[in-house]
């Protein structure tokens, strides 16, 4: 990247607050005052196919964000005549620490709320003149501008948590969140200390006023009209393989940014209570309701009010525990939800209903690999795949003896793979948590993906290659589940047999370029295809459709459990569901 025709005052960061309440599907964002663009950058990662534009007046920052953003217009937004294309298409209306510095920041925001879209969403970050330090500043006689932050010499309009809220009232805006940001807890709180005597004097609640003055700034979040919430609560097993992540932990991020939404991870002893008039959906990610047990869990969850789904991503059948008669995992809830089309049909025989929710990347993080041509690191990281893998093995040593240090390989937990490699260019890790497992994944530049032609893999999903192509590693994968989701030499190289994986290997570290070029078509399916900010509007509209049939689920429920025949339905607290 060059540098900036003129300099600029911004660093190239951005608020992980104000990007953590995007709308993951939003097609059109319009960040004010976008700096050098980091926040839509970052967003984009998230969702390729959105739009995102800025308004910056820097030209410096404009010129870094234009080769980041899909638009950048340079300016002063208070004098600015916005392109009439935006007007009610805008999905999320961003203002990162901007209405501070105008001056007429009411008249901006009414001005603007005609660019949003119906279902749109404001959000802004605004610092705090409430915040410890300005009380500090003051009674120490130390008060003075500076280049940036709190007492940045540019602001010119300053709010509390409240006049903040009364400002976005004025412009339309139905106020849904307001997040503190809080930095310096610790010494905002010494500092509290020291002044409790005057603050107890001046009738000011040490607690009351430690809440309006810790957070440095507020993160805002608005629409112009209130959307229908919903509570969603989920389950999840101890982090092992990514699962938890991709199936729980990521989708619940993602749906928390929906507005009205509150998804949080939980404990079944620590259910959050219900909301007057607010459905309620509880996930269970692969539990094991067995026998009398699991019964009196799933009659305690339903009673509180809650309509219940199973998540599960494995064919049962070949899961011991799941095999005991009186195990309830599946027709004992309202609703089951999966990976893939096959295992629907598998777990559609003990609940008719049933959602297929593929798995999903994310974001899409900036390449690592393919530095060197010269030489290609392999990647093993499969759970499980002890019994796969040992009729290619002579396979993959007579490709590494031709190879030598051109080839190189990363095994992350099977150890018995590791060891039957012939070659020394090799590293192993144990166990791995998710985070540092993709850290090893995008340092290669071919993952290994076997998987032997058995019921239980091919309900297997293709986990792998999307976590695999999302950081351009090109796949070099089995038949088996990989064979209907990668186009041979095109997205990723499909091996039949021993004498395929090999010829398929050598070609890929002979031609380095080709096997880029096949991890870059792999990366642009997953930006076209199995994002999970594509998933998030189908995800709710599910939700919601079970909780408006949720008489009649209810009903099946009971026709197949006739033990909670006494159960009423699930029904909103204190208003009409």
């Amino acid at each position: 990247m060059s540098a900036p025709a003129a300099p600029y005052p911004y660093t190239d960061g951005y608020n992980p607050d104000l990007l953590e309440r995007i709308p993951p599907w939003a097609k059109v964002v319009l960040d004010i005052g976008c700096g050098t663009g980091a926040l839509g950058l970052a967003f984009k990662q998230r969702n390729p196919r959105a739009r995102v534009f800025g308004i910056e007046n820097n030209p410096g920052a404009a010129m870094i964000a234009a080769r980041r953003l899909d638009g950048v217009i340079e300016g002063e937004i208070e004098t600015l005549t916005l392109p009439q294309s935006f007007t009610g298409t805008v999905d999320c209306l961003i203002y990162g620490d901007v209405l501070e510095h105008l001056r007429d920041p009411w008249a901006v925001l009414r001005r603007h709320a005609r660019l949003l879209a119906p279902a749109g969403v404001l959000l802004a970050s605004i610092p705090n003149v409430e915040h410890w330090r300005f009380a500090a500043r003051l009674l120490q006689g130390g008060f003075r501008y500076e280049a940036s932050g709190l007492f940045d010499r540019t602001h010119l309009r300053w709010f509390s948590r409240e006049t903040a809220q009364e400002a976005l009232a004025a412009a339309g805006y139905v106020a849904l969140e307001c997040i503190g940001r809080v930095f310096d807890a610790e010494e905002g709180q010494r500092f509290i200390a020291a002044i409790a005597p005057a603050l107890a004097a001046l009738g000011v609640d040490r607690e009351v006023y430690a809440r309006r003055a810790l957070a440095l700034q507020h993160v805002w979040r608005g629409m112009q009209s209130p959307p229908a919430p919903l509570q969603i609560a989920a389950t999840m097993l101890p982090p092992v393989g990514g699962v938890s992540h991709v199936r729980v932990i990521e989708p619940m991020r993602a749906l928390a940014a929906a507005p009205g939404v509150e998804a949080r991870l939980t404990q079944l002893r620590d259910l959050p209570p219900p909301r007057p008039g607010v459905p309620r959906i509880l996930i269970l990610h692969r539990p094991a309701l067995l026998g009398a047990a699991g019964l009196a869990t799933l009659r305690a969850v339903i009673a509180a009010g809650f309509l219940v789904v199973c998540e599960f991503d494995d064919h049962p059948d070949y899961i011991p525990i799941l095999q005991h008669p009186e195990m309830h995992n599946f027709r004992a809830v309202h609703a089951v939800q999966t990976t893939t089309p096959r295992l629907a049909l598998v777990l559609g025989d003990a609940n008719p209903e049933v959602a297929v929710f593929p798995n999903a990347v994310r974001e899409l993080p900036t390449p690592r690999n393919f530095a060197d041509p010269a030489s290609l690191t392999l990647f093993f990281g499969g759970i499980n795949r002890e019994a796969d893998w040992p009729v290619l093995m002579p396979a993959v040593n007579a490709v590494a003896a031709q190879a030598g240090a051109r080839l190189r390989f990363v095994v992350v937990h099977d150890r018995g793979f590791f060891e039957a490699l012939a070659t020394p260019h090799k590293e192993f890790h144990p166990m791995l948590d998710y985070p540092a497992y993709l850290a090893r994944l995008a340092e290669a530049e071919i993952s290994f993906m076997p998987l032997a032609e058995t019921d239980f893999n091919r309900c297997k999903s293709d986990l792998k290659f999307i976590e695999a192509a999302a950081r351009r590693v090109a796949a070099l994968a089995s038949t088996t589940v990989y064979g209907e989701v990668i186009e041979d030499q095109r997205t990723g190289v499909i091996f039949h047999d021993p004498e395929s994986l090999a010829r398929g290997l050598w070609r890929m570290i002979e031609e380095p370029e080709w096997t880029r070029a096949l991890a870059e078509a792999a990366r642009l399916r997953v930006a076209r295809e199995r994002m999970l900010a594509d998933q998030i509007l189908p995800r709710l509209a599910w939700y919601r459709d079970l909780w408006a049939r949720r008489r009649a689920l209810h009903a099946a429920l009971i026709a197949r459990v006739p033990e909670f025949a006494d159960l009423a339905p699930p029904e909103t607290q204190g208003g009409a569901g």
